[in-house]
């Protein structure tokens, strides 16, 4: 029989040891972890109802030492994340048991937010983990000296017995004013409520669609603004006031896209702020002169808001009704 030609190359080794290899899908190659893991339950790695950001959000809370700050804030200066994604997610992992966040008021009168993470949701002998204290250093008691002697007592002459000096009253008690507890410090004053936007006093159909427009292409000029629908109607009234005070669409484009702060996260609220802050004023009214006027008596063009005599006629007009 003639040897057979083989053209195809051999498959490669597995990089999984033994026959455990599957045909298709993903192959694991793990390693076993000495130090600095954090150990998750498939019920939270492969749960059906959340989602992926709040299932990476829960595993990063549960690696987490105790202590560490987990608001909105914080997680959203950790991650590339908008707020409103992280808010939504710590809301799925507290429908779901994971996270629990109260508010509590301290003795001194501020409020603050206390946050449980819990690895195993519908437990109920879970307890917060307390943070890690440091243990005393033991204090060595100092060598006690050894006793003196005991010395033979000495006799010493009794002292004199004093005067006793008359009666007297007793002296009337003075009255101690009593100290009144401190106030507790007042809680966290709230912020002031943003100022609201301007509209226009007359707003017209043709002033609105104009702003709508110049708002809905500001993407076209500037691509790190992109705008909502919502957020469109939102500003458009706002937009318009500066087209009534006069402001030429090319001043009011220049005025929100210019010096825009990198990276720009809160395209709406920026525009919001700048169309409240550089709102220009509002137009003077320009003088108006009065209009000509032709005389009845000599035909000479005059200026005054009703029709009549000039300033020459009226002055002859005595001296006409005396002749």
């Amino acid at each position: 029989m003639d040897t057979q030609q083989i053209s195809a190359p051999s498959r490669p080794p597995s990089p999984v040891r033994g026959d455990a290899t599957p045909s298709s899908g993903v192959v694991h190659i793990n390693s076993r972890h000495t130090s600095h893991f954090t150990v998750v339950g498939n019920h939270l790695a492969q749960h059906r109802e959340l989602s992926l950001l709040a299932i990476g959000l829960a595993t990063h809370i549960q690696s987490l030492p105790a202590g560490t700050k987990i608001g909105i804030k914080p997680l959203t200066e950790r991650f590339p994340d908008s707020e409103a994604r992280i808010a939504a997610a710590l809301r799925e992992l507290e429908v779901h048991g994971y996270l629990r966040r109260t508010r509590e008021r301290l003795p001194n009168g501020r409020v603050v937010t206390r946050t449980c993470s819990y690895n195993q949701p519908g437990s109920t002998d879970a307890h917060p983990v307390p943070a890690p204290r440091r243990r005393p250093k033991p204090i060595h008691p100092a060598p006690v000296a050894a006793p003196a002697p005991a010395l033979a007592p000495v006799a010493t002459p009794a002292p004199p017995t004093p005067e006793v000096p008359e009666a007297s009253a007793p002296p009337a008690p003075t009255a101690v004013t009593p100290t009144p507890p401190p106030h507790p410090a007042s809680p966290t004053a709230p912020k002031p409520p943003p100022p609201p936007l301007p509209q226009p006093a007359n707003p017209l159909p043709q002033l609105l669609h104009a702003a709508t427009a110049l708002l809905t292409d500001l993407h076209r000029h500037t691509p790190h603004i992109t705008l909502t629908e919502r957020d469109i109607h939102h500003l458009a009234p706002a937009v318009a006031t500066w087209f009534e005070r006069g402001t030429t669409p090319a001043a009011v484009r220049q005025a929100l896209t210019s010096d825009l702060p990198q990276p720009l996260r809160f395209p709406a609220k920026f525009l919001r702020h700048r169309l409240i802050a550089l709102l220009p004023p509002p137009a003077t009214p320009t003088y108006q002169p009065a209009p000509l006027q032709n005389c009845d008596r000599c035909d000479r063009a005059f200026r005054s808001p009703t029709p009549g005599h000039c300033h020459d006629c009226t002055a002859d007009e005595p001296h006409l009704l005396s002749a």
